[in-house]
């Protein structure tokens, strides 16, 4: 059985699935669809294009799938996909995609903090952290598992590998490779994300692999392109080494430095 709150303002083509809290002064657009378990906490607003996932909370004042802050939107039917198990805190803002890709994707078991912003377009993958007052540009990518610390704001377009780490207050305009940690004003390589791998179950003989590869890539005084010549001599058959260049080969706006 849902529970209502009498003052919530929510559209009759709405579709809510079972076992909904939705609370005082909280408002749901007409073309929302919500999942089951959720809660919508109070003054929260879920506005068109919404689609929210199961076991989904949204604490007071979070603006969810509102329009994109971008000039060439004109009002185009575009998406907000939460995922599952995802919780977004007060004053969060997330906007939703514009016409170039249609959607702004946040996976599952994401944590928003307050005060943080997601812009048009974003993909966040599965388990990351964005912590207090961070903002993310249009066409950000974040992979699984990446940490972004309070008051950080990521340029648009950047890509942000799997299982990253990145310091408070780091202003983020270079893509960021996989397993890595970021601090410092302006951001500089801070070696491998060593703590966050043995969570998540990576060996030691992974963690050094990974290591190893990233002495060429920073601590070798080699140039990009140089180094990533030397990591498929010396790890040609190493998927962590495929990966990362792969990451790298792709990168529009450059690898953050050291």
């Amino acid at each position: 059985m849902n529970q209502i709150h009498p003052t919530a303002l929510i559209d009759k083509n709405a579709r809510l699935g079972n076992n909904i809290i939705v609370e005082p002064f909280a408002i749901i657009n007409g073309n929302v669809e919500i999942g089951d378990d959720c809660v919508i906490g109070p003054g929260a607003v879920v506005y068109d294009g919404a689609r929210i996932g199961n076991r989904v909370t949204i604490h007071q004042n979070a603006s969810i799938s509102h329009v994109p802050q971008h000039m060439k939107y004109n009002n185009e039917e575009t998406f907000c996909y939460i995922g599952d198990d995802t919780t977004i805190h007060e004053f969060v803002t997330i906007h939703r995609g514009t016409v170039d890709t249609g959607k702004t994707t946040l996976g599952k078991n994401v944590l928003m903090m307050a005060y943080s912003h997601v812009a048009h377009d974003c993909r966040i993958g599965d388990n990351c952290i964005i912590a207090n007052a961070s903002q993310l540009g249009g066409f950000t990518e974040l992979d699984e598992w990446v940490i972004v610390g309070g008051s950080v704001p990521i340029h648009q377009f950047t890509k942000i590998g799997k299982h990253v780490m990145i310091g408070a207050g780091c202003g983020i305009g270079k893509d960021i490779p996989p397993y890595i940690l970021v601090a410092e004003d302006p951001p500089k390589y801070g070696g491998l994300n060593s703590v966050g791998l043995r969570r998540r179950g990576f060996t030691a003989e992974q963690i050094n692999t990974i290591k190893n590869i990233y002495k060429i890539m920073y601590d070798s005084n080699l140039n990009v392109s140089q180094a990533s010549e030397r990591i498929l001599i010396e790890f040609p058959e190493e998927p962590f080494a495929k990966e990362i260049l792969q990451f790298i080969e792709k990168s529009h706006r450059g690898i953050v430095g050291k």
